[in-house]
Order: C-alpha cells, then sequence, then structure tokens
C-alpha cells in the first residue's frame, strides 16, 4: 500500500509544484492521474521514488517511510518501485536483453550489471518477460533499432525485472499511435492484474484513462480536485479539472469508454535515466 499525506514540492523558482496533496493506493489497485501540463503529475510520481526530493509530508510504502531514509535505505527501497518513463529511458547502443537486465542493477549492483555478470535466474526471468510483451525474437536487437511501441514494451518488461510492488508510469503512450496506445495499455493493466501490482500512471489522454483505470484522480495547480470513478468523469468533473469548456464531446467519448471497460471486466475472469533509481 502507498500512502501519500500532505505532500508539497516547491521549487528554487519558487514555483510550488504540489500543494498537500494526500493520496493512498491499496495493494493491486491502478489509478489514472490527469490533469493540465504543468498541473504536478509528474512531480508528484517523481516524488514517490524521490528523483526529486519533496519539500514537506509523508510517502510511506508498503509501511516504509521512504522520506525518512538514507541514501543506501532508499536504494533498497527503490528496488520495490519500477518505473516507466515518457522518453523510454533505454541505453540506444545497449541490446534489448541488455537493457531488461540492467532492471537488476539495484540486486547485482553497478559492476557487476557494466562487465554483463548476471546470474541464470535473471537470464531467465528476462527470456520469460520478453516472452509475456511479445519481443522474444528481438532480444538481441540495439534499442536503437526499435518502433516506439516495441521501445515502450523494453521499459515496462525492464521495470518488471525489478520484482516490484509499485509502478509509477509516466505517459507511457504520449508519443504512440492510438492503436499502439491501446495496446500498451492493455499490456500495462493486464501485467499489473497477473502480478497484483499497484500503479499511478500519468497520462494525458483522458478517454484513455477512463476505458483502462477505474478510478482516475484530476491534478489542477498541484492540488487534486477529483478523485472518483471513471464513470463520474463529467462536464462538471473536467472543468473542475482543465477549466471552463465546451466537454461535451469528450464528456460523450468519455463516458462510452468506461462503460466498455465495465463491460470488459464484467466478462474477465482475471480478478491492474534508470540507473538514478539505484545510486
Amino acid at each position: 500500500m502507498l500512502i501519500i499525506e500532505s505532500l508539497d514540492k516547491k521549487y528554487p523558482t519558487g514555483d510550488r509544484a504540489l500543494k498537500s496533496v494526500s493520496l493512498t493506493v491499496q495493494t493491486g489497485e491502478v489509478i489514472g492521474l490527469i490533469g493540465p501540463s504543468g498541473a504536478g503529475k509528474s512531480s508528484l510520481i517523481r516524488c514517490v521514488n524521490r528523483l526529486i526530493e519533496p519539500s514537506g509530508g509523508s510517502i510511506t510504502l508498503n509501511s516504509k517511510n521512504i522520506l525518512a531514509m538514507g541514501q543506501h535505505q532508499l536504494r533498497l527501497a527503490r528496488r520495490e518501485i519500477g518505473m516507466i518513463f515518457q522518453e523510454f529511458a533505454l541505453v540506444e547502443r545497449l541490446t534489448v536483453m541488455e537493457n531488461l537486465l540492467s532492471g537488476r542493477l539495484g540486486y547485482t549492483g553497478f559492476w557487476a550489471s557494466w562487465f554483463r555478470r548476471f546470474n541464470q535466474a535473471d537470464i531467465a526471468r528476462a527470456f520469460e518477460l520478453l516472452e509475456r510483451v511479445g519481443l522474444s525474437d528481438m532480444r538481441n536487437k540495439r534499442a536503437d533499432e526499435l518502433s516506439g511501441g516495441q521501445r515502450q514494451r523494453v521499459g515496462i518488461a525492464r521495470a518488471l525485472m525489478q520484482s516490484p510492488t509499485l509502478l509509477l508510469v509516466d505517459e507511457p503512450t504520449a508519443s504512440l499511435d492510438p492503436k499502439t496506445s491501446r495496446q500498451i495499455m492493455r499490456l500495462i493493466i493486464d501485467l499489473c492484474r497477473e502480478r497484483g501490482l499497484a500503479a499511478i500512471i500519468n497520462i494525458h489522454d483522458v478517454v484513455l484513462a477512463t476505458e483502462y483505470l477505474p478510478r482516475i484522480v484530476g491534478l489542477r495547480a498541484g492540488e487534486i480536485v477529483f478523485d472518483g470513478q471513471a464513470q463520474s468523469v463529467d462536464q462538471t468533473v473536467l472543468s473542475r479539472i482543465y477549466g471552463e469548456e465546451d466537454w461535451t464531446a469528450l464528456t460523450r467519448k468519455v463516458q462510452e469508454a468506461a462503460s466498455s471497460s465495465r463491460e470488459t471486466d464484467s466478462d474477465s475472469d482475471t480478478v491492474v535515466d534508470p540507473v538514478r533509481l539505484f545510486q
């Protein structure tokens, strides 16, 4: 379980990115984080693993106080937090397999990773994950030879190599076409369900969010202004999050997406720079 209480982030410029944000994410729960650019979405998820340092508040993951940890403790805690980046954050000159194995950096140490010294269990897990994300035939390709969707699949698999309990996902579909975006969202949700992972997914596409994520949290100017079910996202909610506008057409799409998601769930048997993370 992740518990965020009264979280603040103020930058040296004086800009206050987060204002007393409180949020609880249950074990295995996947939520969508939406809001306009500059609302504090990326700041929030980066504060959770202390890629940026909060100015105040508390963050507790599985009963551990993240903000009270020294560097060694934080390095160990980050094993439990997988990060999936908008810009993929792959090492371009390395192969797909090598990028995946870098996800074990928090366990093997820097030099073992640098010299490609991985144990057989890690290698077997990497093969298993490549198969699961549909890239088993790509294991020896360099990262810079892959399409955007393939690169994001590598990023997802690499995050899972950590055996995390929480995924932080920053705009996973921002640079992808609509079909690939849906495939990537479906893959993330399925993997979270299979492994009982909690996740916070920062996403701009409101329709995509409401189609795949039952709980939506809306941020505006660093504050949570909505926290509820996808089917509750209507014109009033959208205006609260994004400002006054004619949201009629978007609301219709949102309601259709949320309805489609509920129908799919009812038919289902299933019960949603990386090196810095380990320094």
